[in-house]
């Protein structure tokens, strides 16, 4: 419902405004549109506004402008401020909240697009909203306002990264900024140019990685980037690790200074790597740089399994397969998910146990213009088929029911992954859902060599360094990232510390919290 209509409405009753504001605020806050999740609002803890505020404004009449101002809380701590707020709810918070400043509700991209006005500093805590949601007019001109300013972002980027290059497009020359961003900064692919936009136009970019959460109550881990000195060009990256948040009116002293040359060649312009110690970092770059040091992707391609366009239809028990009179021949054994992964191997005696169990792994496996039997025909013109065939999947291919890309992988390996990520033979030939990845060997000597190395301390490592976390304390490896994995030579294990990489793969799993 539109705002305007909701005040309206609620002034024909003669209300005192506050009091019709407080109705019309109570009334969106229901609506999805201005919801928490969809707008990407999450309330920066009190201290640590106050520390980037404190920073970034060096002196009262420093003019500040926040982006995604929110309820005003970076607003309310310094006067002389400009704050842009989507949500109507939220803005007119701010206008309470910081009654000195100046706040615009509407899109800050336009805005950002259309002012003259340029700024000392900023601040505050931009919209984490994912690229499904960030879409539409609104990343068409972030995505463009971006290009304009040097930095050229992917339509899979979240909202929060053109933010950050938009508004240091605001700023004077020799300004400096202070922000909340997510632990992503540190290995999303589209933090990348973000990076590489900051180090081209600030003299010093700095970030501090903090391990225990800013925000207890979100699953998102969150850092802080301070970036100083406008229209210069940083030489390295300062990066700073830290345990938890404390505050202070200067940023914490830089624990690793990035080679930029590094952190794009060896690193892929990651920063995760950098949170291990640098003995543990040479030891993987000089396997990286030794020949016989072999990745995944170069014996073998991973990728995602099937999309069925709805599991529970085209997935059947043995026992409804049986009752529904559905020949073997239309029926494909498949692992629908990483919870019913073996340890080593799926072999003919764990889909018995399976079909034992009675659980619900038989792909219906049908083709175009196959000749269907008449049950199968029932089946796809039951309730459930009639029911089915209407999902977006179904109803976007021809036939509907012709599940695309099944395919009998030789190896399964876990999406996502806790204390480490499972590798499992499939000797059995089942299919698998995208819930794991199928993974086809291409040259089988270089695989029957290396992949008994599975389970090592450097390919364990490398499995944490090459996927990213998740929330829950789980390790998510994208079928890019999984490609990645690294085989070290035979001359780099011999020169590993087996305790030392343990460590290390321990230290990542305290950073994505799953050793908490």
């Amino acid at each position: 419902m539109q705002i305007a209509n909701v005040l309206v409405m609620f002034a024909a009753f003669r209300l005192p405004s506050n009091l019709i504001w407080i109705k019309v605020c109570a009334m969106l806050a229901k609506s999805p549109e201005y919801s928490q999740k969809r707008s990407g609002a999450y309330f920066t803890p009190d201290e640590v506004s106050a520390t980037l505020v404190a920073w970034a404004c060096s002196k009262p009449s420093d003019r500040m402008i926040d982006p995604s101002c929110g309820d005003g809380q970076f607003l309310a701590l310094h006067r002389n401020s400009v704050g842009i707020e989507q949500n109507p709810i939220s803005a007119h918070q701010a206008i309470q909240r910081a009654p000195g400043a100046l706040v615009h509700e509407g899109d800050f991209f336009t805005w950002a697009t259309e002012t003259a006005e340029r700024f000392e500093c900023a601040a505050g805590n931009p919209p984490f909203i994912r690229y499904q949601t960030f879409k539409g007019e609104t990343r068409r001109r972030a995505l463009d306002l971006c290009l304009n300013l040097g930095a050229k972002f992917s339509g899979l980027s979240s909202s929060w990264a053109p933010f950050l290059v938009a508004t240091a497009g605001l700023l004077k020359i020799g300004g400096r900024m202070a922000f909340v961003v997510p632990a992503e900064i540190g290995h999303a692919p589209y933090a990348a140019p973000l990076l590489d936009y900051l180090v081209a136009s600030f003299s010093t970019v700095q970030i501090v990685a903090v391990r225990e959460k800013l925000f207890p109550g979100l699953s998102e881990d969150c850092w802080l980037l301070y970036t100083e000195g406008f229209g210069g060009r940083a030489d390295a990256l300062d990066l700073t690790i830290v345990d938890d948040f404390k505050p202070s009116r200067t940023p914490p002293r830089a624990t690793t200074r990035i080679d930029l040359d590094e952190w794009r060649n060896v690193w892929n312009r990651r920063l995760r790597p950098y949170l291990l110690p640098s003995s543990v970092r040479r030891l993987y770059s000089s396997a990286l740089a030794d020949p016989e040091t072999k990745r995944l992707s170069e014996f073998a391609n991973v990728g995602i399994g099937y999309i069925s366009g709805d599991n529970e239809f085209f997935h059947l028990r043995p026992s409804d397969a049986r009752r529904l009179g559905i020949p073997p021949l239309f029926l494909q054994p498949s692992l629908r998910n990483g919870r019913a992964m073996p340890d080593k191997q799926i072999t003919k005696a764990t889909v018995d146990a399976w079909t034992r169990s009675d659980d619900q792994v038989l792909l219906l496996r049908l083709t175009r213009d196959q000749e269907l039997p008449r049950a199968v025909r029932n089946y796809l013109d039951s309730s459930a088929g009639r029911e089915a065939r209407l999902g977006y999947k179904c109803r976007n291919r021809s036939p509907w029911y012709a599940v695309p890309d099944v395919q009998i992988p030789d190896f399964v390996m876990s999406y996502m992954s806790g204390r480490k990520v499972n590798l499992v033979r499939n000797v059995a030939g089942v299919s698998c859902t995208n819930s794991v990845h199928s993974v086809r060997v291409r040259d089988r000597v270089l695989a029957n060599k290396l992949l008994p190395r599975w389970s090592t301390p450097f390919v364990r490592l490398s499995c944490e360094l090459e996927g990213h976390a998740l929330g829950g304390g789980m390790l998510k490896l994208e079928p890019r990232e999984a490609g990645r994995i690294v085989f070290p030579s035979t001359d780099t294990v011999s020169k590993a510390d087996y305790e030392e990489l343990e460590e290390a793969i321990g230290s990542m799993q305290r950073w994505r919290h799953y050793a908490d």
